[in-house]
């Protein structure tokens, strides 16, 4: 499982035209799920993105985390993040989750996220021809990948 954190003054996705989704200073997590993710790297991520202490303090140092300061959340499946560019020139998404796959484990990842920060969490649409707006804060953009805990 990947994730690609942006943080953000503010984030939208709209479908269609319409806004689907919206938040102010928070993360914009864009999620990669592939077929041999479970739930502890739904664990271990959401640990490490509620506990990331890339908010700053009172003196302009990244010291506090989305819990310390109420931060929004805006998850948007991905399956990009598990382009493959070994080989030629056009990407191999062979890696990423099929959406029998990705889509229950794309839900339980919010559901986990939303408890640990006993907060809402905004979404795109999985699966949908989404257009994502954000404003990145700083900017910072961070990539974690559960298997290589890093």
């Amino acid at each position: 499982m990947r994730v690609l954190i942006q943080r953000v003054t503010k984030a939208s996705v709209t479908i269609e035209n319409n806004i689907k989704s919206q938040i102010g200073k928070g993360f914009l997590i864009l999620l990669g799920i592939e077929d041999n993710d479970n739930k502890e790297d739904i664990e271990w991520l959401c640990n490490k993105i509620t506990n990331l202490r890339i908010f700053n303090d009172k003196d302009g140092v990244m010291n506090l985390s989305a819990l310390d300061t109420e931060a929004d959340m805006l998850v948007v499946s991905q399956f990009t993040l598990h382009a493959s560019t070994k080989k030629g020139n056009r990407p191999s998404y062979i890696r990423a989750s099929k959406p029998d796959t990705a889509i229950p484990l794309y839900e339980a990842f919010c559901e986990t996220l939303r408890r640990k920060l006993n907060k809402d969490i905004r979404t795109g649409e999985f699966g949908a021809d989404m257009q994502v707006e954000l404003i990145n804060d700083g900017p910072v953009t961070i990539w974690i990948d559960s298997k290589v805990k890093e």
